[in-house]
């Protein structure tokens, strides 16, 4: 019998960038969860309410849309969606499960999202990183979580917290 405190977990890789030359607004996760790993998508937990936030902040209906078909919509409006964590190991879902984290290259930010203005930080574990952003120049943002781990405060609470993103860019989201 083996004690699971024993188990060493999987070595895992995130998902690849989704921004684009247009991208003002970038939304940085902790690292994807096991879902979103399987799925190869960001956000496919079904209760994360990432898709559902961003449809209202776009007031397109991402969330219904299949996955392939949000994401050009979601550049078309500027926004972006990468992790500061490339890599990790990790049993489960949970940030605080992640063990030897391996941070993001974001050396060529400003040259592949020359308009990006905002870094927003989805929950307390990649807004961690806000200074390193914050130094570079950009406006940072950290956001109550989306995932369906951090369940305090309602959809609408949220949203209204997430809407910090799109408050003074220059133009429109």
């Amino acid at each position: 019998m083996t004690d699971d405190t024993d188990v060493i977990p999987p070595a895992l890789a995130g998902l690849a960038p989704v921004i684009d030359a247009r991208t003002r607004i970038l939304v940085l996760g902790s690292f994807p969860g096991a879902a979103s790993l399987a799925a190869q998508q960001y956000y496919a937990h079904p209760r994360n309410l990432l898709w559902p936030i961003l449809s209202a902040l776009t007031g397109e209906p991402l969330a219904q849309l299949p996955y392939d078909e949000r994401l050009p919509r979601l550049l078309a409006h500027g926004f972006g969606l990468w992790d500061v964590l490339g890599a990790c190991e990790r049993a489960g879902s949970l940030d605080s499960a992640i063990r030897k984290p391996a941070a993001n290259d974001f050396a060529r930010l400003r040259e592949l999202c020359p308009l990006l203005e905002t870094v927003g930080f989805n929950g307390q574990t990649s807004g961690k990183f806000a200074p390193q952003f914050a130094a570079e120049g950009y406006r940072t943002v950290v956001l109550p979580s989306t995932s369906p781990a951090h369940a305090s405060l309602t959809l609408a609470q949220k949203l209204e917290m997430w809407r910090l993103l799109i408050d003074g860019l220059n133009g429109q989201a």
